[in-house]
């Protein structure tokens, strides 16, 4: 008997249910809708983040940044003088990004820390080569002056130096020291090897390199090749792709010779830590700061806080604005479907007081007034999460491109890669991500949950208004 009533009041009244269910769909459409996009910009940032300290890194520990003014030299290029003209000179200076290193015993001190799982150290460089060759130039007399009239005196020609000067080409680029022996943390996990191979755990001192695959196609190099570092030829075993837009940096060499090659012996600018529980990364992060002094622990939540660029703003529209129109759409469309059906209900005031004479109990006129809301929330729901998907694929499908940068603050950046170390202003790094919107499980299952809520919001206000009827009073009023 209930549900042949509920079936036959819902069709006879399609026009009132589809306007309930609506306002219920155009309200879970858009909470499905903005939870997609947030999530996809969490993985936008997420991504952002893995291009610089690698995958499984949950935090860095870097020096601490030293004090204004006492930053290193400007680096110096120095020429021999050479009688030949079109002889060609190159030389270059290897520094350390951040000019701020750790003692490598730092690695092995954070380690033993209380809730690290891991930690490994990498040394960050920037290489500047300058080549060219300096061109002599020609003395032309003047003429008019050589012929001067006697009492003149012979003095010096004159004259003036024309042609010559100098052609020189600037290459800069970055390099990263990684510990061969532990290869699964660090930036270069963010990076495929999609040409040759990866670092053995035996080279920890040979003269290898992995070169990123932008920067190999740039300098035209491929495996087996060399790369040159302050004088010293590196052959090339593998080359690696970015998971991003961006690598970390563009040559990877081991540990030990990017330490000699820097004439960094025993010192790194970064350590990698990875913590054995997720949940106790500030934990973690208090630990190292209080026990080893002179640095600074930098958290992916941390660095996350740099980024800005259309990624920032995005992410904060949809975690703030976007998160409470959803939530005014929603209660506002829960209250015009408890209005609607209260409203519904008063114009059945007959029908629920013949009922009552009939012998209905006011329990069973409530509940059949919540079961017709509850079908409309449901159909509501249906309706709101085939838009909200449809809403998420076109999202996905059109994948906006968005922009992050990262490192416009000081201090010791997070990664050893392009972000820098120490206490010098880290260089600013621009990253183009496509956004995307997935929908999750969970994400179904609210939108499922806000459906029922619907409906029953929607039930209670008219049950509460047809428990209160009266038959007598029902039957007096006439529609």
């Amino acid at each position: 008997m209930f549900f042949t009533y509920l079936r036959r009041e819902l069709r006879r009244r399609r026009k009132a249910a589809l306007v309930v269910a609506s306002g219920l769909a155009l309200g879970i459409a858009l909470v499905i809708i903005v939870s997609s996009v947030s999530s996809g910009m969490s993985k936008a940032q997420d991504k952002v983040l893995e291009s610089l300290y690698g995958l499984g890194t949950d935090m860095t520990v870097t020096k601490a940044a030293a004090a204004q003014g006492s930053g290193t030299e400007r680096p110096r290029f120095e020429f021999d003088a050479k009688d030949d003209d079109e002889a060609t000179q190159s030389t270059d200076r290897v520094m350390v990004q951040g000019f701020q290193t750790l003692a490598s015993s730092t690695v092995t001190k954070v380690g033993e820390q209380d809730g690290v799982a891991d930690a490994v150290g990498g040394l960050s460089l920037t290489v500047m080569k300058v080549d060219g060759q300096f061109q002599r130039g020609e003395f032309k007399q003047d003429e008019s002056a050589g012929q001067a009239g006697p009492g003149q005196g012979g003095g010096r020609p004159q004259g003036e130096v024309q042609g010559g000067g100098a052609s020189f080409d600037v290459n800069s680029f970055t390099v990263y020291g990684t510990d061969v022996t532990q290869q699964d943390l660090g930036p270069l996990t963010s990076s495929a090897i999609t040409e040759g191979r990866t670092f053995k755990a035996a080279e920890t001192d040979a003269e290898v390199a992995v070169v990123d695959a932008a920067y190999a196609k740039e300098k035209e190099l491929a495996v087996d090749k060399t790369v040159t570092i302050s004088g010293t030829e590196y052959t090339i075993v593998g080359i690696s792709t970015a998971d991003s837009a961006d690598a970390a940096a563009n040559v990877y060499i081991p540990l030990k010779q990017a330490q000699t090659v820097a004439d960094s012996e025993d010192k790194v600018t970064t350590v990698y830590v990875k913590a054995a529980d997720s949940q106790q990364i500030d934990t973690v992060k208090a630990a190292i700061q209080k026990n080893i002094s002179g640095t600074t622990v930098t958290t992916s939540a941390d660095l996350a806080d740099t980024v800005s660029g259309s990624l920032s703003t995005a992410s904060d529209l949809a975690s703030s604005v976007g998160k409470w129109l959803s939530v005014a759409v929603l209660v506002a469309a829960f209250l015009v479907a408890g209005l609607l059906t209260s409203s519904a209900v008063s114009r059945r005031v007959r029908e629920f007081g013949t009922l009552k004479a009939l012998g209905w109990k006011s329990g069973r006129v409530t509940r059949q007034v919540i079961g017709e809301a509850l079908v409309n929330g449901l159909m509501g729901g249906v309706l709101g999460i085939a838009v909200g998907l449809a809403g998420a694929y076109a999202v996905t499908a059109v994948s906006p491109t968005l922009t992050a940068q990262l490192g416009s603050s000081g201090g010791g950046g997070m990664g050893g890669g392009p972000m820098g170390g120490g206490g010098r202003q880290a260089a600013a790094k621009t990253l183009d991500i496509a956004l995307t919107a997935p929908v999750s499980l969970t994400t179904i299952l609210t939108a499922v949950a806000l459906a029922v809520a619907g409906g029953l919001v929607a039930g209670a206000f008219g049950g509460w208004r047809a428990s209160r009827l009266r038959p007598a009073d029902a039957l007096r009023r006439v529609e």
